[in-house]
């Protein structure tokens, strides 16, 4: 399995690109990865990170790099060698199986859509990534890409987050939830309700719809997948990762508040630890872009080498499984949206 990397994507490039394909070469001797970027600087970045001739690093160089402020539509035209899409261009020439990248979201959905083209029956690709909960991973779609898509896309959405959990967690007839600010049939918007009346209409044996959820809900149990338009789904992801990261900073405070807490902090210390593990977004490592032909995944501008490997492990399985083809097949059970 070979994976292509966007190198100069996470806001530390290029040392965890660089640092994450040597992690995840060694530790799987079935892959390969191309890092593409500035040639000379991945070079030297290998150097120092030890590289030997045992580990399956290619380089391609790129000259141009979009960066976060970079305006993405405009971008892909305007860059034609940067890093993200001659990344992705190796993908459609198929040189390889998928690609991972740590930039601009936006930018990569362009180059993705316009470089590698959607599966039939789909309008917009889409988000899918996974929240930790005690009853188990989330399926979260559209987590950042539509920020305000019609009720056909919202309602596909639904089931291609189904789609995914069924694959990728294994869970035989996930729930689906349509988040909301209320569980009544009342509630929501114009867009909620088209795309509410689309989801009851398609949902069956691959999955169950539960209706209307709210954003209290998505960590009780009571959904497997939850469905959302982009604006909101990336607020609940990076409201999610601010919480996680304030809770500890609290539990940590209180450990340190007394002399009896501190003497207890080794006690509890290694369910913490197990605990920071579960809810780590370098465990994860990216989110797929459900929709498009080939396998995209993107990771976290933050990404460190645990990251990268870690993306570069989810898109060798996702190329595997074939899961753009599977999720593509699954939009059969839609029915069509009403006309305007």
């Amino acid at each position: 399995m070979r994976i292509v990397v966007d190198a100069m994507g996470s806001d530390r490039a290029p040392a965890p690109e660089v640092q994450g394909a040597l992690n995840a070469v060694r530790a799987d001797p079935t892959l390969s990865v191309l890092l593409v970027g500035d040639a000379n600087r991945l070079e030297h970045g290998l150097e120092r990170a030890g590289r030997t001739e045992a580990d399956r690093i290619s380089l391609v160089h790129a000259s141009e790099v979009i960066t976060m402020h970079d305006h993405p539509a405009q971008a892909f035209r305007a860059k034609p060698d940067s890093s993200m899409r001659v990344a992705v261009g190796r993908v459609s020439g198929g040189e390889c199986d998928a690609v991972v990248s740590a930039g601009n979201s936006g930018a990569m959905l362009a180059c993705a859509t316009f470089g590698l083209g959607r599966l039939p029956g789909i309008e917009r690709p889409a988000i899918v990534t996974a929240l930790p909960t005690p009853s188990g991973p989330l399926t979260l779609c559209d987590a950042g890409a539509n920020t305000e898509p019609k009720a056909a896309m919202l309602a596909q959405f639904g089931v291609l987050g189904a789609a995914y959990d069924r694959i990728v967690h294994k869970r035989g007839r996930p729930r689906l939830g349509l988040l909301s600010n209320g569980g009544e049939p009342g509630k929501g918007t114009p867009l909620t309700r088209e795309a509410h009346a689309l989801l009851a209409a398609a949902a069956g044996p691959s999955f169950s719809y539960v209706g209307y959820v709210e954003g209290s809900d998505l960590f009780r149990g009571v959904v497997d997948v939850v469905a959302t338009d982009g604006f909101t789904g990336n607020i609940v992801l990076k409201t999610c990762e601010g919480i996680a990261e304030g809770l500890f900073g609290l539990v940590k405070q209180e450990l340190a508040s007394s002399r009896r807490a501190r003497l207890g902090a080794p006690l509890v210390a290694p369910a913490l630890s197990r605990l920071a593990k579960r809810i780590d977004y370098s465990e994860i490592g990216g989110a797929l872009l459900a929709g498009v032909t080939m396998s995209v995944v993107i990771a976290h501008g933050r990404s460190d080498a645990a990251a990268i490997a870690s993306a570069i492990r989810a898109a060798a399985r996702f190329a595997e499984a074939k899961l753009p083809e599977a999720l593509s097949q699954s939009l059969a059970a839609l029915p069509p949206a009403p006309r305007a």
